[in-house]
């Protein structure tokens, strides 16, 4: 199954629909989804290097306009907002984030966009919070540019020689990061 999930994901990183769906993928981890669209970003960059700054920056900005609909989840549909943390396993994680906002404001948006914290749980509760929007625009479209642009770099840089290894070994590639997600989540569950 892992095998053919791959092949399938490689070849709609070589499609015609290759960049609606790296849109879509970023919208929607932004506000509601949880995976990142760093799974397709970074075959896509393997399959046309050529486009790696084309990528990034549609990645960086279906982010923050995905963003935006997470803060308005939060700012104009508290209930869903509350049951999407809950349902994440964040419950109640917006009464820190209100603290957070009135000590350092932007800051946290600068802060927790670069860290491994799922992006909907920080647009979700920006909203809740009722932090100013500009802002979290502003400090979203740094962050997130941020994030993907150096994603972009590193698999430009290093992906080519590390996808001979990946494709070899795609059980055990797949493992060590489905262990790395589970950590990054229970060291995010501490930290809150």
């Amino acid at each position: 199954m892992l095998r053919r999930l791959y092949a399938w994901t490689m070849r709609l990183t070589a499609s015609r629909h290759a960049a609606l769906a790296l849109a879509a993928l970023a919208f929607a981890e932004s506000s509601f989804f949880p995976i990142p669209p760093d799974v397709l970003l970074a075959p896509m960059i393997l399959t046309r290097p050529e486009r790696v700054w084309r990528y990034a920056a549609i990645c960086a900005a279906a982010s923050v306009v995905g963003g935006v609909a997470g803060y308005a989840i939060g700012y104009a549909l508290a209930p869903v907002g509350h049951w999407l943390l809950a349902a994440t396993g964040f419950p109640g994680a917006e009464v820190s984030l209100r603290a957070a906002f009135a000590h350092w404001g932007v800051g946290v948006i600068l802060l927790q966009g670069l860290l491994p914290i799922p992006y909907k749980l920080l647009t979700i509760t920006s909203g809740l919070a009722h932090f100013t929007l500009w802002k979290f625009v502003a400090a979203s479209t740094v962050v997130r540019s941020a994030r993907f642009f150096g994603v972009a770099a590193v698999v430009r840089r290093f992906g080519p020689t590390v996808l001979p290894i990946v494709e070899r070994r795609l059980a055990l590639v797949a493992g060590a990061a489905a262990v790395l997600i589970i950590v990054a989540f229970i060291a995010v569950r501490l930290l809150h």
